[in-house]
């Protein structure tokens, strides 16, 4: 089995760490329907509308 020989040093461990903080957040769209944002694709999550039709019948 495998074992490091050295330790791994904190510039090596977060550099290597550094590359996933980069993402930035999901872009936001406004809905057509209510105007607020919302994740694009996706029922928005206030009128419950997509593509201009009525997907979650509120009850």
């Amino acid at each position: 089995m495998a074992v490091p020989k050295r330790r791994t040093s904190k510039a090596k461990r977060n550099s290597r760490q550094a590359a996933n903080m980069k993402k930035a957040a999901p872009g936001l769209c406004i809905c057509p329907q209510c105007h607020q944002p919302k994740l694009p694709h996706r029922v928005c999550p206030n009128c419950n509308y997509y593509d201009g039709k009525e997907i979650v019948a509120e009850a």
